[in-house]
């Protein structure tokens, strides 16, 4: 199987090595991999935000607790929870997206070395 990275920066190439093994009907397995990579690591950036707000949020609550600020902390908690929730269906989508891009790069043909002779 081939490395999603070396998909990602060389889709020409890919595409190329899959009409030289005369596969024409995977081409397009090229390009859907590389949009759902996008949207991954689209998720992915997203879910680092979110843990980075959660995580700055938390630390409000601490010091709003020991403030005796107890009310502003449950409104903070409440967009904590909200959070959770978001990064937890942040989450399933992200493994959803891995498992598809896992899929279809078992379908894409390995790379062909240089000396072998294509007829």
């Amino acid at each position: 199987m081939l490395d999603i990275k070396f998909v990602r920066e060389n889709p020409d190439l890919v595409k190329e090595n899959i009409k030289k093994k005369f596969q024409n009907h995977k081409l397009e397995l090229v390009d859907e991999v590389l949009d759902l990579d996008k949207k991954n690591r689209e998720l992915k950036a997203k879910g680092d935000e979110l843990r980075s707000s959660r995580n700055s949020l938390s630390t409000q609550i601490g010091s709003l607790m020991r403030d005796g600020k107890k009310e502003e902390a449950e409104s903070i908690k409440s967009k904590v929870n909200e959070i959770n929730n978001e990064l937890s269906r942040n989450e399933v989508l992200e493994e959803d997206y891995s498992n598809k891009i896992k899929e279809i790069m078992m379908k894409i043909p390995n790379m062909i070395h240089e000396s072998v002779p294509i007829r």
